[in-house]
């Protein structure tokens, strides 16, 4: 039989020279970018902010048919983000089979999603056909009901249906670490029901992720890394080993003024 995945094999960015030195591709990390491949189940991107991972998986995204400002491929959300453009430029390679489901998940626009709810809820006549079926996927009830926490991880584990392509924009900015674990519970059991996802992330808990593929946004571009290689993964770990020591070491120059 053949294999589902990955719906998104690989991208390559073709901009011209002229915009070389205009964001997006002024930065580093977008503007050496050559060949970038995915794994079939979770590819990672991580780097510090303003290193250009948010801005790739907004533009991979929107090529994929998803749409740049976070939502499904039936609806999105508007907001001030979603406006780099790079998806002009990236050319994607896909399976021919195309996932049957798709959702871009990031905190920046998720409250978005919250008040796109409650519109509905107000307006009884929109409640058919594919409005109604978006309206049940998010559970039946406004996100805003509930914590922000609550909201996000609802998204992952009751809108998420399986045989997707789930792209998530530092998803961990609205998860406790408890519920950063329930995530990859979830993860996992999507990954085993034919998904993949595209992840940009500071969470060493979600990078844990086993046989995923990591890349690190930086100053000289991105490259692929191991877990435990991460700077992530390190100062986690040395900090938690460490952290009197570490502690004291931080505030010494408050305690010499």
């Amino acid at each position: 039989m053949k294999s589902l995945k990955p719906y998104l094999k690989s991208i390559t960015l073709d901009a011209p020279n002229e915009l070389r030195a205009a964001f997006p591709f002024n930065i580093p990390a977008i503007r050496h970018l050559d060949l970038l491949e995915f794994h079939p189940d979770v590819t990672f991107f991580v780097g510090e902010n303003g290193s250009g991972k948010s801005t790739l998986v907004e533009g991979i995204a929107d090529v994929m048919g998803i749409g740049g400002e976070g939502g499904t491929g039936g609806h999105t959300t508007r907001d001030k983000y979603g406006e780099s453009g790079l998806s002009e430029y990236i050319r994607p390679q896909k399976n021919i089979l195309r996932p049957k489901d798709k959702y871009f998940l990031r905190a920046e626009s998720f409250y978005n999603i919250g008040n796109y709810l409650e519109d509905l809820a107000r307006d009884p006549d929109a409640m058919v056909g594919s409005v109604a079926r978006a309206f049940v996927r998010y559970g039946g009830k406004s996100l805003h009901r509930s914590s922000h926490g609550e909201s996000f991880l609802t998204v992952i584990t009751q809108t998420f249906k399986g045989n997707g392509l789930y792209i998530m924009d530092e998803p961990e900015a609205a998860l406790s670490p408890t519920r950063q674990l329930a995530a990859l519970i979830r993860i996992n059991e999507l990954v085993n029901q034919n998904s993949q996802f595209i992840i940009a992330t500071h969470s060493p808990i979600l990078l844990s992720y086993p046989r995923a593929a990591i890349y690190h946004f930086s100053e000289s571009g991105c490259t692929k890394v191991e877990f435990e290689e991460t700077e992530h993964f390190q100062v986690t770990r040395d900090f938690l080993n460490n952290y009197p020591k570490r502690l004291e070491k931080l505030f010494e120059s408050d305690e010499d003024s």
